[in-house]
């Protein structure tokens, strides 16, 4: 067993992208495994919602040239933000962009105030997660299908017609897909059939532990041999070695 330690970072709370690029940059330096942003178009909670959030792809394909050696990816992509053969071509190019380096965190979506911000449907969490799935298996069946042969899917939510499923990415099969919450039955589904990686956001020891259970259990209904890799964010705050904090100063 062993651990790997990326960077972690929330845009959406205001950070542009030169900002990004210095800390992906700084990482990269450092020996950090990757550099993970979240997907979010609109700043969570109150407070100075500075430039603006960046477009997660977007940033990920400038840094994709701008680095070398670190691996890139998103926690997480909601499935409501785009439709899943766009994000198959997005994702894949962004992965030859960096020459394999790209990993894909994917999710149902949650926050409802930024798709009424931008105007994007926001539709029932049922809904959500079967869309969810079905974006997992298009995703999974555009990078997978032989090249010269074409892909089509017949679904509740979307329906794609002789795809000629280009371009693929430079990783094969596929990127490593990445699936993340603390659901305790359609996440563990989902987790267990599509998932390279499975990852607890900001959660205690204990429900973490329980969360993972929950998806080594699913693995083994599913008949998967080795449930997916685990991880988990958590916050971290860093600072210089200086004096102590006077009373009354905050620290």
């Amino acid at each position: 067993m062993f651990m790997k330690l990326r960077i972690f970072t929330e845009p959406q709370q205001g950070a542009t992208y030169e900002e990004l690029l210095t800390v992906a940059r700084t990482a990269e330096r450092l020996g950090f495994d990757a550099f993970f942003r979240s997907d979010h178009y609109l700043r969570i909670g109150a407070g100075d919602p500075g430039p603006g959030s960046t477009d997660a792809w977007v940033t990920l394909a400038g840094l994709a040239r701008e680095t070398s050696t670190i691996r890139l990816g998103t926690l997480v992509t909601p499935a409501t933000f785009r439709l899943p053969g766009p994000l198959a071509i997005s994702v894949a190019q962004v992965d030859r962009m960096s020459g394999g380096r790209v990993e894909l965190g994917l999710g149902a979506g949650w926050f409802d105030a930024e798709h009424t911000a931008y105007g994007i449907p926001f539709p029932p969490v049922g809904e959500r997660f079967a869309r969810l799935e079905e974006q997992l298996e298009i995703l999974a069946g555009l990078w997978t299908t032989p090249e010269g042969t074409s892909f089509s899917f017949e679904g509740a939510h979307y329906r794609l017609a002789d795809s000629p499923a280009l371009p693929k990415p430079a990783q094969r099969p596929t990127p490593p897909i990445i699936i993340g919450g603390v659901g305790a039955r359609r996440t563990p589904r989902l987790a267990a059939r599509f998932a390279d990686e499975y990852n607890v956001p900001f959660r205690t020891p204990e429900d973490t532990a329980a969360a993972f259970e929950r998806v080594g259990k699913a693995c083994e209904r599913q008949g998967r041999e080795a449930p997916p890799a685990f991880s988990d964010a958590q916050t971290v705050a860093a600072g210089r070695r200086g004096r102590a904090c006077p009373q009354g100063e905050g620290g």
